[in-house]
């Protein structure tokens, strides 16, 4: 693994500039124009992205609306199932051509956020194999072996993969604080994040993750945060893509 990374600032913008961003970083990478990178973000407005071959969805999800404004609906570059993005922290890492199986890639890629997490007191481990899981649209209804839950079963962590030529984006959603009646509202039940988790202040979490990530993959980060021109071609790249 190449030991330069780049760390992107926290940045807050639209599902679709988000998911723009994501694959178009693997792509610069891909091509040897992108060092490896971690970045962490939030969705503004509210959204629910949806797993790339994730075509069916509640009718109601089109006219659902949170804090006066409409909330997105966007499909990610990668798989799995519909996740509702209010309340939580998404990290994004590019990485360098990985060996071994899908499975052992997710295990090494979480190593950080179990480190990271478990020096604010929180253990976490990855889940299990659940036939539950394809069969619903909630993402975290259920865990599997890409996921990270907490010692009392709460999913905490729900993670997706997308490959090209070997290189990986690894991009996931940290729940942390999310509205039971919005949740209710999308997924016809309510969540109730563990106690704990109320006063992590995400600034803070993603020092400790940046730290953690530091050590586990023995890296060293050059800070680089996305230019308006890196952005405005990520989503220019991804909308050319879409009508491809």
């Amino acid at each position: 693994m190449n030991t330069r990374w780049r760390l992107i600032s926290p940045m807050a913008a639209s599902g679709f500039n988000q998911m723009a961003i994501d694959e178009w970083l693997l792509e610069q990478h891909r091509l040897g124009v992108g060092l490896p990178c971690l970045r962490f973000y939030s969705w503004q407005p509210v959204a629910i992205s949806l797993g790339y071959h994730q075509h069916r969805y509640p009718h109601s999800w089109d006219s659902l609306r949170w804090d006066g404004q409409d909330i997105d609906i966007v499909r990610r570059p990668s798989g799995g199932r519909a996740v509702l993005h209010q309340g939580d922290l998404t990290y994004a890492l590019v990485s360098s051509p990985l060996s071994g199986r899908r499975r052992e890639t997710y295990k090494y890629l979480c190593e950080f956020l179990i480190e990271g997490w478990r020096d604010l007191g929180i253990h976490l481990s990855l889940g299990g194999e659940n036939r539950r899981y394809h069969r619903s649209v909630n993402c975290f209804s259920a865990s599997t072996a890409a996921d990270l839950v907490m010692e009392d079963g709460y999913k905490l962590i729900g993670s997706a993969q997308l490959y090209r030529d070997g290189c990986v984006l690894q991009h996931g959603s940290m729940r942390l604080c999310p509205e039971p009646d919005l949740v209710k509202a999308v997924f016809g039940d309510s969540i109730y994040p563990p106690s704990a988790l109320k006063k992590i202040k995400p600034a803070d979490l993603v020092m400790v993750l940046i730290a953690a990530a530091k050590r586990v993959f023995e890296i060293e980060f050059e800070l680089q945060p996305l230019s308006p021109q890196e952005i405005s071609q990520a989503c220019s790249w991804s909308m050319a893509r879409s009508k491809v």
